[in-house]
């Protein structure tokens, strides 16, 4: 689907670098160029057989970004990382990459697929220098960014019964043995490739860190009823039956998964609000849920 970008300079840029990249004129001499995303300072254009990346400007791009990209080449079954090293347009990165079809949200999703190559993104070989995902900082900027409101009150209190090390008050505490991680795992960071098989695209966050927050987005989705129970059990059966290290193959999984899913449910209904505000809306049935979840987080209690 076209989608009308907002940014036509720096569109009709990135088309000129996807009509001189390889791949990026398959068949017709002078390929158009589409519109796959432009949201949240990012602009996503196919052009061929290539994706162009405009990445945020206030996101960090410099050598940890490098060794992404070094350590995705070296994943070629699981991730799609960039044909070569960024570029920079008009103060912008800019990457390159090969297309590949995303998940169709109307057809049957592909759960076992992702449960699979997050197994096996997780159970492969930390290498020496792998950069290190970091805490979940994204969660307390965004609650930095609510405005006043009851919606917003009940994701504050929510916030509060976090670790203090997620709220951005201390150093994480050692523990969980790190594994290669996604960092930012949905559906929506899958596509099938030229061979038939899906990987991971979206390198950003990719490194060191505990692999259970890979499974945080389903798990939080699940626990606030949005995500079909079935769904979740497609997800997480395929995943243990893969060997995945972040849950135990059989027994509870939410000793792992508590923090990471309360986390992620926290951001997500943060994420909502502040969207519906600023659009001028209602909170619309799921967002709803998100922050109905996040009553229910702060009942429970302040566990930092």
């Amino acid at each position: 689907m076209h989608i009308q970008t907002v940014q036509p300079e720096l569109f009709a840029r990135l088309v000129e670098i996807g009509r001189g990249s390889a791949g990026g004129a398959p068949a017709e001499p002078t390929p158009e160029g589409v519109t796959l995303y432009d949201r949240h300072g990012v602009l996503v254009v196919r052009v061929g057989d290539v994706v162009v990346k405009a990445h945020q400007a206030d996101r960090d791009h410099g050598p940890r970004f490098l060794e992404r990209i070094r350590l995705a080449g070296t994943l070629p079954r699981v991730l799609v990382g960039p044909l070569g090293l960024p570029l920079s347009v008009d103060g912008r990165t800019v990457t390159v990459s090969p297309f590949g079809e995303p998940v169709d949200p109307q057809g049957d999703l592909p759960w076992e697929d992702g449960a699979r190559l997050l197994a096996e993104l997780h159970s492969a070989a930390v290498p020496a220098g792998a950069p290190s995902w970091g805490r979940p900082a994204r969660i307390a900027r965004l609650v930095s960014r609510l405005a006043d409101g009851p919606a917003e009150d009940e994701v504050r209190r929510a916030f509060a019964t976090l670790p203090s090390w997620i709220r951005g008050e201390c150093e994480e505490p050692p523990g969980t043995a790190e594994r290669l991680i996604h960092g930012d795992w949905h559906l929506g960071q899958m596509v099938r490739a030229a061979d038939g098989r899906w990987r991971l695209i979206d390198i950003e966050d990719l490194g060191r860190g505990d692999p259970a927050w890979d499974l945080a987005r389903p798990a939080a989705l699940y626990s606030a009823g949005v995500l079909h129970p079935e769904d979740w059990s497609r997800f997480l059966g395929a995943y243990q039956a893969a060997g995945g290290p972040a849950v135990p193959a059989v027994g509870d999984p939410w000793e792992d998964l508590d923090i990471p899913a309360r986390s992620l449910a926290i951001q997500i209904a943060a994420t909502c609000v502040i969207s519906a505000r600023r659009e001028d809306r209602p909170l619309d049935e799921p967002e709803q849920a998100m922050v109905d979840a996040c009553a229910r987080i702060s009942a429970a209690g302040d566990t930092a």
